[in-house]
């Protein structure tokens, strides 16, 4: 068996954890910025294929202190490198370290190098190493002097699904808006809007939860290439989640008055294959009205920190208040902001609030739910 770890965005601990519990892993721990879980190599790619809101998936090799460089050495060259990498093997090193006595992180990247480079001259007779091959990207954290050594198995992080090729400014992550999906219910039944729909993130996420489809189908991960997982764990990965995707016809709507995100948006949905599913159109949150009794409103508007000024803004928050005492009392609704006044210009206090982080800019999401 093997233990993973799962960064993610402060805030989205919880939900990652019951993702990687309905995938059926084992001894799945919740702790800050990341999960950690056990489960086969098969799991390695059912994790990269399913997961909506994980940033990447990490192979942990091993967990020990260190408060000095030879600690650090020693336990790094203890790892079975060679189990893991060709004598080829291109192995670069990242990293970061947080309130420990080894807080250089280049140091760090140096020394574990160099542990890794000794441990295979003993193994393939070199003294010298090409990289000239598969990479296998070797990431540590650590906290509090506890020092984890992984191989980064997605390359890429999990919000890159491969559909959104090119964006509007300030775009909102592909996990983050797949977990304002799932904070608000929704599972393909009842309609789903974003008014500020940019280049379609939101309403992209939403036609993948509602059709059941994995967001890692189409694009590949660094481990596909590695000798010692095997390519077929990935092909059943692969029929798995394909085996699981619902058919149905869906109420997905995105609106922008901007023309050029929407020309973009209805490129990104074409793109995720769920063009089917969702409708993008050129509209004014201010002539946003829906006569459906049941749905939900999940929206990431302009913050005034980068796309306009905070007035402006706070307009835009007012108007989009308004439009939510019109709505039928059956909607839900998000909205995801980083305005500290946010709750004021809106006109009403939020029912529920939760931290987030969007990027490095802290948000709460703000929901109110349904009047009935």
């Amino acid at each position: 068996m093997n233990t993973y770890m799962i960064p993610c965005l402060l805030g989205l601990e919880k939900l990652v954890g019951d993702e990687v519990r309905r995938l059926g892993l084992q001894d799945v721990q919740v702790e800050n910025g990341h999960v950690l879980c056990r489960g086969t190599d098969d799991d390695c790619a059912r994790l990269n294929i399913n997961l909506r809101c994980g940033a990447r998936v990490l192979l942990v090799l091993s967990q020990f202190p260190a408060r000095t460089f030879e600690e650090l050495f020693q336990g790094v060259r203890a790892i079975a490198w060679e189990d893991c990498l060709p004598r080829d093997a291109s192995f670069p090193v990242k990293g970061y370290s947080i309130s420990s006595q080894l807080f250089s992180v280049p140091s760090c990247q140096s020394i574990i190098k160099k542990a890794i480079v000794e441990r295979l001259k003993t193994r393939y007779r070199l003294e010298q190493f090409p990289e000239s091959g598969v990479k296998y990207q070797i990431r540590f954290s650590i906290q509090k002097d506890q020092v984890s050594i992984c191989l980064d198995t997605s390359g890429e992080g999990l919000y890159k699904r491969g559909y959104r090729a090119v964006g509007v400014e300030a775009p909102l992550r592909e996990t983050l808006a797949a977990a304002l999906v799932i904070l608000s219910r929704y599972r393909g039944r009842d309609p789903f809007c974003d008014p500020f729909c940019g280049s379609g993130t939101i309403p992209i996420e939403a036609a993948l939860i509602a059709k059941n489809r994995a967001p890692g189908l189409r694009r590949t991960f660094d481990a596909v290439q590695w000798g010692f997982l095997g390519d077929t764990c990935w092909r059943r990965a692969r029929e798995e989640a394909q085996d699981r995707e619902f058919l149905g016809s869906y109420d997905i709507w995105g609106g922008d008055i901007d023309p050029n995100a929407v020309a973009i948006a209805r490129d990104n949905a074409r793109k995720a294959g769920v063009e089917d599913a969702v409708r993008f159109e050129t509209a004014d949150v201010r002539r946003f009205r829906r006569e459906s009794e049941y749905g939900q409103l999940v929206t990431n508007p302009p913050y005034g920190e980068r796309l306009m000024e905070k007035a402006e803004a706070e307009e835009l928050y007012r108007a989009l208040g308004k439009v939510w005492r019109d709505l039928p009392a059956g909607w839900r609704t998000l909205i995801l902001s980083s305005h500290t006044e946010f709750e004021r210009s809106f006109g009403r206090s939020a029912d529920k609030k939760r931290k987030l982080y969007n990027g490095m800019i802290k948000c709460d999401v703000f929901m109110y739910g349904k009047r009935v």
